[in-house]
């Protein structure tokens, strides 16, 4: 068995390794379900077999030294070799291969059933989303809100609330599903979401936008102009570059592409069923929908709700909208 347990050990290590270093593309929600599934085997082993056996070897040692004083007594020796007192304890020790399967399995447990269906942490990698989320923040996302998916496979086994404008939500990029994305719900199926000339329209309806004193974006040195928006009852900030064009371009052929119409003033698009129209707050710097097409109900991961932590900058932490 430890030949064995070394080569799986082996084998994680090696996929890790080639993930990190970009042979492959990793899964870890795969990965996870896996270490979950090989240490809760060696677990179930461990508790009705190895360590029963363990157990039974350490009695019959004891019983062996037992039986052995007293018919030494018995022959009027009192005085006899003594017995190395720990071992028994030697004899019910796990061996490392147990100690590192068997375990660990409580712990990888505990992290798949949170990850999977309580709240998963991410890691905001760029700037699309300012000045609701920078670059660096560590965020939770909630898994439930939406329904509970089965993990891997990311099937829906619970309706929960339906996604709701303004929501701020994790997905699977569409055209790379591997890829985690964070955008907002600007359409629900069914909307037709306008954004033309740097302003959002919805079935008709202007979505109000205040101004707000010019953003300072700390990466590039550059002052943009900021609103607040009132976008499905919420409030939030958003950005604008003034010397950002309103043409889409790059966009590319998705599914449903018939449904949007480009020109050089921006984009409308009506929201198909069972899709989503997704924007990043900072308007003029975001690859979302205008660019690469509707997210399916099937890529969403979850509503993202809190920073729990980000280095650079401890007040960043907390709820956001």
């Amino acid at each position: 068995m430890a030949f064995i347990t070394s080569l799986v050990l082996a084998a994680f290590c090696g996929y890790v390794g080639a993930w990190y270093f970009g042979a492959i593309e990793g899964n870890f929600a795969l990965l996870l379900f896996l270490a979950t599934v090989v240490t809760g085997l060696y677990w179930l082993a461990e508790r009705f077999y190895f360590l029963p056996r363990r157990e039974r070897a350490a009695a019959a040692l004891d019983e062996s030294l037992a039986e052995r004083n007293a018919r030494l007594a018995g022959q009027g020796i009192t005085q006899v070799d003594t017995v190395d007192p720990k071992a028994s304890e030697r004899l019910l020790m796990q061996p490392w291969w147990l100690d590192w399967t068997a375990g660990l399995f409580p712990v990888i447990l505990v992290v798949f059933l949170l990850r999977s269906f309580l709240y998963e942490p991410f890691k905001i990698p760029s700037g699309s989303m300012m000045p609701t989320l920078l670059t660096g923040d560590l965020i939770l996302v909630n898994k439930f809100t939406y329904g509970l998916r089965l993990p891997v496979i990311n099937t829906k086994i619970t309706e929960g609330t339906p996604l709701a404008r303004g929501d701020v939500v994790v997905f699977r990029y569409p055209p790379k599903p591997s890829m985690d994305y964070i955008k907002r719900v600007v359409g629900i199926p069914g909307d037709e979401v306008a954004y033309l000339n740097k302003k959002l329209t919805i079935n008709g309806q202007p979505v109000s936008k205040e101004p707000m004193p010019d953003y300072l974006d700390g990466d590039s040195m550059r002052l943009l102009r900021q609103y607040t928006e009132n976008l499905g009852g919420k409030q939030h900030r958003l950005l604008n570059d003034d010397a950002g064009s309103t043409f889409v371009q790059g966009a590319t052929d998705f599914p449903f592409r018939e449904n949007c119409r480009y020109s050089v003033e921006g984009v409308v698009c009506k929201v198909p069923p069972g899709n989503y129209f997704m924007m990043g707050d900072n308007r003029d710097n975001s690859a979302d929908s205008r660019f690469w097409g509707f997210v399916p109900d099937k890529n969403i991961v979850g509503r993202a709700f809190f920073v729990w932590m980000n280095f650079g900058d401890l007040g960043r932490i907390g709820p956001f909208q």
